[in-house]
């Protein structure tokens, strides 16, 4: 009995498993995904409201909202790319949607840090640091508009999709328990159907039993024991 119960238990890890597989739980990526939200919208409007804060590149550095070909490829793009993974990560629970959205923060990520370096072979110009700025002004502007905002929205992407792509115990738990909820009583599959077997009645049992006492029982307890033994008596021969 304790077997079986052994492996009921183990039919229904394997059905949790298996719910497991397509969901995820929301806490799994929120923080990544609220984190991939702040960076990505600066990543996208760092070259427009730079200036109000005195980190702008070139050209009109001291203007906002101003567009060009450049900026909405290696930085509207990959910010508008990290803002809609961190979006995936933040609302849904689907496993295949928020590793899709990891993937599109590692991309953004990576292409905030390599894109400046392709900007020429693409024949495009990202500008330069205000030359107006000092020297650690113009480093600031270019790690808070490229460089160290890639690397952090990277190191975050990254870090969800390792984490999203593991199945632990626990999210089999939280399946199982979505399951049971959305269907109190399922059909059960054929595993559960094998271990969920009845068990042979108890008569069978009883009677089997109740034989076995009596191939047991002494002879004297038989109707034939009870029958009186005929007795012989030899002649008296002493006479003759």
């Amino acid at each position: 009995m304790t077997a079986i119960g052994h492996d009921m238990k183990l039919a229904v890890s394997d059905r949790g498993v298996r719910l497991s597989k397509m969901r995820v739980p929301w806490t799994r990526g929120a923080t990544s995904g609220a984190l991939l939200l702040i960076l990505g919208a600066w990543a996208a409007l760092a070259p427009f409201i730079g200036p109000y804060l005195n980190l702008a590149y070139t050209p009109a550095p001291n203007t906002t909202w101003h567009w060009t070909a450049a900026r909405g490829w290696f930085e509207v793009a990959p910010g508008a790319a990290a803002f809609a993974g961190g979006l995936l990560l933040l609302l849904s629970t689907n496993r295949a949607v928020v590793i899709a959205g990891s993937w599109l923060g590692i991309a953004a990520g990576g292409w905030l840090i390599v894109g400046p370096s392709l900007a020429d072979v693409l024949n495009q110009s990202i500008g330069t640091p205000d030359p107006a700025s000092g020297t650690r002004r113009q480093a600031l502007e270019a790690l808070s508009f490229f460089y160290a905002i890639g690397a952090v929205i990277l190191f975050l992407a990254a870090a969800a999709l390792g984490r999203l792509t593991v199945r632990s115990i626990r999210d089999a738990a939280i399946a199982e328990q979505r399951a049971a909820q959305a269907d109190p009583d399922p059909e059960p599959d054929s595993a559960t159907e094998l271990y969920e077997a009845p068990l042979a009645p108890e008569t069978s049992t009883t009677t089997a039993l109740a034989g076995r006492e009596q191939l047991s029982s002494p002879l004297s307890s038989s109707p034939l024991s009870s029958k009186p033994q005929s007795t012989y008596t030899l002649p008296d021969i002493s006479d003759e």
